[in-house]
């Protein structure tokens, strides 16, 4: 498998982006994949390297801005949505990618819906939203109906934090821990070598643009309501989600129900990774999807 990575320089070479490609140039459209967080890294995405050997299609990720190998401002106030388009824009630039399949998790397929809805790109192919939400109101209000499944004990310390603004208590790390291991991930399970490795998470940049937990959207994404904005969205689109997922089924539902030609794929389950829970199935469905459209 040939890996081969970089860096490109952006905003008037003031930031710098570390960048990494699975496999060779073939006639297959490449497929550009944008993580979560902010600030959660490519690296667990390199679970579905073999994707690139098995459809002939080179995988493109990168660490976004805030996080990883790529630069990390100190400075909160560019962590926006923004700034993350432009540096989609200018990867694209850099590795000239005229024509891309696009593959957002999390946080990921946020900056996937708002790049598509409010910039009209040319060039991509299909969009696939991964365990992703078109709401940060709809969001929020199912993570607070999820946390009445926990322990009594981290309800109370998760509800007495939002209350009080303290998020720095030991009780209240330990239920954040708690609630992000029943929703996010189990780490027993997602024990892949990519996931156990020790990268530069972006704290900062998590904090600045969405909020302090799951719970609590406060930060520069907090008005991010993209619901109805959906039907600009003509690509083919494939929403994907787990059972146990933080993207529950009302809200990737509610995606399904707005996008003009969409596939949904419920994994009976998964919680927020199910590309990293079952690999080996949503690596079939990935095939299945991109065989279809080139």
């Amino acid at each position: 498998m040939t890996v081969t990575d970089g860096y490109f320089t952006w905003h008037n070479d003031q930031w710098r982006t570390y960048y990494r490609i699975v496999g060779t140039p073939s006639a297959k459209v490449p497929l550009v994949l944008l993580h979560g967080g902010p600030g959660s890294t490519h690296t667990y995405f390199e679970v579905l390297d073999g994707l690139a050997v098995r459809l002939d299609r080179q995988l493109i990720m990168y660490d976004q801005l805030g996080c990883g190998r790529s630069t990390i401002p100190t400075d909160p106030a560019v962590y926006r949505a923004e700034t993350w388009v432009e540096e989609l824009q200018a990867l694209r630039r850099h590795l000239k990618l005229e024509q891309i399949h696009l593959l957002g998790q999390s946080w990921g397929g946020m900056l996937a819906i708002i790049y598509l809805c409010d910039y009209a790109p040319s060039g991509v192919q299909s969009v696939i939203l991964s365990s992703t939400l078109s709401s940060a109101r709809l969001w929020a209000q199912e993570q607070h109906r999820l946390l009445q499944y926990l322990p009594l004990t981290a309800q109370e310390a998760l509800k007495q934090a939002e209350v009080t603004g303290n998020y720095s208590g030991s009780a209240y790390q330990a239920a954040d821990a708690l609630f992000m291991q029943y929703y996010c991930r189990d780490r027993a399970v997602t024990n892949a070598e990519p996931l156990q490795r020790e990268v530069r998470m972006g704290t900062e940049s998590y904090v600045a643009a969405w909020g302090p937990n799951e719970l609590v959207p406060q930060g520069t994404l907090k008005d991010y309501e993209y619901t109805d904005k959906l039907q600009q969205v003509k690509v083919p689109a494939l929403i994907t989600s787990g059972t146990d997922d933080l993207c529950t089924p009302l809200v990737a539902k509610t995606m399904y129900d707005h996008l003009p030609n969409a596939r949904w794929e419920l994994f009976a389950g998964a919680k927020h990774m199910a590309f990293a829970e079952q690999t080996t199935q949503y690596a079939d469905l990935l095939d299945t999807w991109l065989a279809e459209r080139q």
